[in-house]
């Protein structure tokens, strides 16, 4: 198994796993590989360090299931490669738990605004103007991009 570290155009560092360095070359040949963070599929293998095991495994930390907080001094430094599969793990989770209302989105969050219908998470589509007016009228709403991430599992 061949880890890789890889880059989209934009800058997006993460990690890819191949069987070996031929598959790599034909996933990214054909198109198949794309960035977890913005979807641009103009990959590019890095220079990264080959790994050594110098002493026994130790068992591994149990993972976190709730992203990294961060303090809001900190939020300008940048997450490692770690923390933002954290972060995108746990937006994934948490836009998976709400109710999609599809087209109906700007209507539904206007009526829960409004105490007109029942208080939950919802998710759905909204032109951009319908999101500006959401926002302008006070309905919290978070714009979030219709990323690949959100639908599928993040690997």
């Amino acid at each position: 198994m061949k880890v890789l570290d890889l880059a989209c155009a934009h800058g997006h560092r993460f990690e890819g796993w191949f069987a070996s360095e031929e598959e790599f070359r034909d996933q990214s040949a054909r198109g198949l590989l794309e960035c977890p963070v913005c979807g641009d599929q103009a990959i590019e293998k890095q220079l990264s360090a080959p790994y050594v095991q110098t002493r026994r495994a130790e068992p591994p930390e149990e993972p976190r299931s709730t992203a990294p907080q961060v303090a809001p001094a900190e939020r300008s430094a940048p997450l490692s490669p770690e923390q933002q599969a954290q972060v995108l793990r746990a937006l994934r989770a948490w836009v998976q738990d709400s109710e999609d209302v599809g087209e109906r989105f700007a209507a539904e969050a206007r009526a829960i605004h409004h105490g007109e219908a029942e208080a939950r998470s919802i998710r759905g589509v909204a032109t951009p103007g319908e999101a500006a007016a959401l926002l302008e009228e006070g309905v919290p709403v978070l714009p979030l991009p219709d990323l690949p991430l959100l639908k599928g599992p993040l690997q």
